[in-house]
């Protein structure tokens, strides 16, 4: 009797894995989602949201060097992007370098299609560029030094195969992002309580897990009011955070966490997941007030930053069109003051019935 033979035998599969190990390939979602996506956030910062700082301070000042300066930031996003991922993914360099090219491929990739009785051009964006750079980082790494013309088959491999990938995915990814956008926006015009207070807890409770949110509102395009709640909810937790947990960490605290990220209690979160409480409930509140007393705009990038480097609350000052004396009140009171004094409310509130103890919130720093 003839048996089929198994596909992979346990020595295949054994010199598969020692292959990919070899290749620095290692499959994780991790490291593709979480850290990937983190280093994408750097790449928008340096580039698209630079290039937006840049040219607003230009427009302002009449100095036309800031302008010059932000054409060409804004230019390098996608090609950044790649070099980034390809930078975390620990590409050799010329994987590395064909990634810039991906990069740029999967950001500017897209389709024309018929939206409200017009043809409008969309293109992949950030999310082109993640999902074709990850592909082609990986195959790169995978054929690079096998061969004895390493250096015109690994950008060979690497160009062409993300360049393909985006051939085939980047319309239906720039389709789905555009549209997913536009259902977050309108829906935010349409209902900004209910989806005020969705957007701003959603958005600060991604900013505090090692996911990108600033990658994310980049990805969907987030913007007005929509933008301005994210905007609200990622303040609330790094500013609720740093002020709650003064007693444990005193300044070096209260700088680490408002100016730079929320991110540094999710060890301590993991141990006591009710020190989350106050931040979040701080946001259901700070994301309907941004959205109907106020209506703060912030848009992409700068939405999912919170108040890292204060870009959260530039991104509001840039986006939002009428700047009255009632916007300026709205932007203290939503991106600094109501954080720390609700934060502050609840969380006392939390240590006196038990479920906050003291040294919860600690962080060696």
């Amino acid at each position: 009797m003839c048996h089929k033979k198994e596909a992979h035998t346990p020595k295949e599969k054994n010199a598969l894995l020692r292959f990919l190990e070899k290749k620095n390939v290692s499959l994780s979602p991790k490291l593709y989602f979480v850290n990937a996506m983190g280093s994408m956030a750097l790449a928008l910062f340096a580039t698209l949201l630079m290039g937006t700082i840049l040219s607003t301070i230009g427009q302002y000042t009449g100095l036309a060097v800031l302008s010059d300066a932000a054409a060409f930031a804004s230019q390098a996003t996608g090609a950044m992007l790649g070099v980034a991922i390809a930078s975390t993914l620990g590409a050799p360099p010329l994987v590395l370098c064909s990634a810039g090219v991906v990069g740029l491929a999967g950001y500017s990739l897209g389709a024309e299609f018929m939206i409200g009785g017009a043809e409008k051009t969309l293109t992949a964006g950030p999310a082109g560029a993640f999902f074709c750079a990850l592909v082609a980082i990986e195959l790169g790494k995978l054929v690079s030094k096998e061969t004895k013309i390493d250096i015109l088959v690994t950008p060979f491999v690497t160009i062409l195969s993300g360049f393909l990938l985006g051939l085939l995915i980047c319309p239906g990814v720039a389709y789905v992002m555009y549209w997913l956008g536009e259902l977050i926006n309108t829906a935010t015009v349409m209902q900004p309580i209910l989806m005020g207070i969705l957007i701003s807890v959603v958005v600060g409770v991604i900013l505090t897990l090692p996911i990108s949110s600033a990658a994310i509102c980049a990805m969907i395009g987030i913007s007005g009011l929509a933008g301005g709640a994210a905007a609200a909810g990622c303040c609330a937790q790094m500013i609720g955070f740093a002020v709650i947990s003064f007693r444990e960490n005193r300044f070096g605290g209260l700088v680490a966490q408002g100016l730079g990220t929320s991110m540094l209690q999710m060890g301590n979160i993991i141990r006591n997941p009710r020190i989350w409480i106050p931040a979040t409930l701080a946001s259901a509140i700070t994301g309907p007030l941004s959205t109907t007393l106020f209506r703060l705009e912030c848009t992409g990038v700068s939405a999912g930053m919170g108040t890292c480097g204060l870009v959260g609350p530039l991104g509001i000052i840039t986006a939002t069109a009428e700047r009255t004396p009632l916007f300026w009140v709205g932007l203290l009171l939503v991106c600094f003051i109501l954080p720390a004094l609700l934060s502050l409310l609840f969380s006392e509130l939390l240590r006196r019935i038990g479920w906050i103890r003291e040294g919860d919130m600690k962080l060696d720093l």
